[in-house]
């Protein structure tokens, strides 16, 4: 997988100060993405174990909340392959850390076992793992500036952990 950039101290995508990876690779090409760069698999630089070892690091200073992971598509099947343990690793090493992922999927889409573009074997432990679900594509014609941690009004932010446990989309508050 290649990332196309990392902030350590951003507040622009998700609650409080984050570290924010930003992964290349998406095959929704929604007109309008702020981060079309992204949309090239190959784009940026190669996520390595230096690479992770920095973003654990970035998460353990107490007045970071957590990782959010936006893109491009971080749940790409591809990129699913390294997100996983990317995550898995900081539940171990950084319990405190809260985990957001920026999807163009929809929570369905990704729920959905038979659906073989988004969902593969690493989905639904990526998802009992995080906090936060951002879903949906963006879209121009709905883009709203004035929206908290979204572009566009049909994306919703999903609490993932109550989603799971009440089998229904449970938007997050914010």
């Amino acid at each position: 997988m290649n990332y196309g950039q990392i902030y350590f101290s951003d507040i622009a995508n998700g609650i409080g100060c984050r570290t924010a990876l930003f992964v290349s690779g998406c095959t929704h090409h929604c007109k309008g993405c702020f981060n079309e760069a992204t949309w090239d698999f190959n784009y940026g630089k190669e996520f390595t174990k230096e690479v992770e070892d920095s973003i654990v690091e970035s998460l353990k200073p107490v007045y970071i909340k957590g990782l959010t992971i936006l893109g491009g598509e971080p749940m790409e099947l591809s990129n699913q392959k390294v997100i996983m343990p990317l995550i898995s690793r900081i539940k171990k090493e950084v319990p405190k850390a809260d985990i957001w992922i920026y999807s163009g999927y929809l929570w369905e889409e990704l729920t959905d076992e038979n659906n073989t573009r988004c969902h593969g074997e690493d989905t639904f432990k990526i998802l009992e793992m995080i906090d936060v679900l951002v879903d949906g594509e963006f879209m121009l014609e709905k883009k709203d500036i004035s929206l908290k941690f979204k572009g566009s009004s049909n994306q919703r932010i999903i609490d993932v952990k109550k989603s799971l446990k009440s089998g229904v989309v449970e938007i997050l508050e914010v």
